[in-house]
């Protein structure tokens, strides 16, 4: 079911500088707040957009060694992101993921929610790279072909110098792609990375931990339905009392 993704490779930086070779573990810290969680609560309320066609949400992952102690907790929340498009039924997904000496593989595009879970569920975390480089190209290249509604990327450090990862997000601005990055840990590199990201895509970056587990749930689903609706659903809700997760939201992706 996955294919390779080839791609340019990318720099990186010195293992040792960040401390990812060395499986460092996130740090157990979270900057979700109770405006994302009245946020989510609405945008998960609108349900998709009616229009013609189906969203199309490409779910990328970071699989190298230094995930591994919250894996599981992470393959149990993205499989339940991907059981909430399959009730949303107007969305296609494509997998991602990223390990090893230079590994990068990538689903074909279904809207089979349980097919994709399983997938998810045999892949394991390998030692190695970064490669969000190869994430941002592939989804550049996916788009071309037919558009993409969103990205989403779930990762804990980069490891790839920002100016080179800034101008691959700047080409899928181009195509009117936003990026929704969700970092677990506070690695401050990948902190700033995930902003530029987010700020060139007009989408949005937020931290995660062990004990955010129902915000990262909650997160991802309302990404799902920003896919598969758009930001009419977004911005429906200013209008509506208790608005300000959405103003939050809609103000980083305007960036």
């Amino acid at each position: 079911m996955a294919r390779d993704v080839k791609t340019p490779g990318n720099a990186t930086t010195d293992p040792a500088a960040t401390g990812k070779a060395a499986g460092r573990v996130p740090a157990r810290e979270t900057s979700s707040s109770s405006e994302i969680a009245d946020f989510v609560a609405k945008v998960k309320a609108l349900g998709p957009a009616a229009g013609p066609g189906r969203g199309r949400l490409l779910f990328a992952m970071d699989a190298t060694m230094s995930r591994a102690p919250t894996w599981d907790m992470a393959l149990a929340l993205q499989s339940e992101m991907f059981q909430a498009v399959k009730e949303i039924g107007s969305l296609e997904v494509q997998l991602m993921y990223f390990r090893g000496a230079g590994e990068a593989r990538a689903s074909r595009w279904v809207s089979n929610a349980d097919a994709l879970a399983g997938l998810m569920r045999q892949v394991a975390c390998h030692g190695g790279y970064t490669q969000i480089g190869k994430v941002l190209t592939h989804a550049r290249r996916e788009s071309e072909t037919k558009r993409i509604s969103a990205l989403v990327y779930v990762g804990d450090a980069v490891e790839e110098s920002i100016d080179d990862l800034a101008g691959r997000a700047g080409e899928l601005a181009l195509l009117g792609v936003p990026a929704f990055l969700f970092q677990e840990g506070d690695d401050p590199h990948a902190t700033r990375a995930f902003a530029e990201i987010a700020r060139l895509t007009k989408g949005a970056a937020c931290r995660f931990g062990p004990g955010s587990a129902a915000e990262l749930r909650d997160l991802l689903t309302a990404v799902a339905v920003y896919a598969a609706g758009g930001e009419k659903a977004l911005q429906a809700l200013l209008a509506k009392p208790g608005s300000a997760g959405a103003r939050r939201l809609l103000g980083q992706m305007k960036r």
